[in-house]
């Protein structure tokens, strides 16, 4: 049996600051085997910079996932092309800089793909995420089994046809972008572990990651407010998933949440 740690969006510094301080003790606790997170929010609230990648490489996180904030930074171009660490979503073009999909392998060499989509309910423009999905899984190599989503996306129903329509094909399909974690992970009858949202690595005394005054000021009176990342209760949220490696299956999900305060030893 084999376990995965997936984190939810990281959100600026409070986010990156909780992930060095716990992850290392998460993959001893919890027998962990590897670990990826959404990061598009990484740097200041919205994409990431190479030099916050190489720190979240060493905070322990193994493989990366983006959203629709992907290219927010354009210093993050030379990342994508170059590391196999990360992926931005499969449905962008194929002359989006980055890749579609990556292959990692644990410390008892099981490879693992990670892939993400971005939905279109609410979302920028972008192609079908289902085709998208068929197409990725069809030019993965035939020795890989375990394969982690992420789908980036507003609708949970959008979520949920995503998770029924790779029931069976992938090992969990999990949901990022609404910061909120939802109470709906489980095992689909084909062995396919979900849940609609992960939810947020970063300050939750806040909306969703960003100062509450802030965002109360833009929607009060429609004036241009930059939206600072807030500081207060950091938590890091994610799932665990336990998957047999031979058949690809997942056996379960569990949601975790780690309070800043908590200590998590190594």
């Amino acid at each position: 049996m084999m376990r995965i740690l997936f984190l939810g969006d990281i959100v600026g510094k409070p986010g990156r600051h909780i992930c060095s301080q716990v992850i290392r003790g998460l993959r001893v606790r919890e027998n962990l085997d590897l670990v990826v997170a959404n990061a598009e929010n990484a740097s200041g609230g919205s994409g990431m910079t190479p030099e916050i990648y190489h720190e979240l490489v060493a905070a322990g996180v193994d493989g990366f996932t983006m959203g629709d904030h992907v290219y927010r930074r354009r210093e993050i171009f030379s990342i994508l092309q170059s590391e196999r660490r990360i992926v931005r979503p499969a449905n962008y073009p194929s002359v989006a800089p980055g890749r579609d999909f990556t292959v990692l392998h644990t410390r008892q060499q099981v490879p693992v793909a990670i892939f993400t989509l971005q939905g279109r309910t609410f979302m920028p423009p972008v192609d079908c995420p289902f085709h998208a999905a068929d197409r990725v899984l069809a030019s993965l190599p035939s020795d890989v089994r375990v394969i982690l989503v992420d789908f980036h996306a507003e609708a949970t129903s959008d979520k949920q046809l995503m998770g029924r329509h790779l029931d069976g094909r992938v090992s969990a399909v999990l949901g990022t972008h609404t910061h909120v974690p939802t109470a709906d992970e489980c095992i689909l009858p084909g062995g396919t572990a979900f849940q609609c949202d992960v939810g947020m690595t970063g300050p939750h005394e806040s909306i969703l990651g960003r100062q509450i005054d802030r965002v109360l000021e833009a929607v009060r009176t429609f004036r241009p407010v930059h939206f600072d990342v807030a500081s207060g209760d950091v938590r890091l949220n994610g799932a665990i998933i336990d998957i047999d490696p031979q058949t690809g299956r997942a056996t379960a999900i569990q949601r975790i949440c780690v309070r800043e305060s908590e200590q998590v030893r190594d």
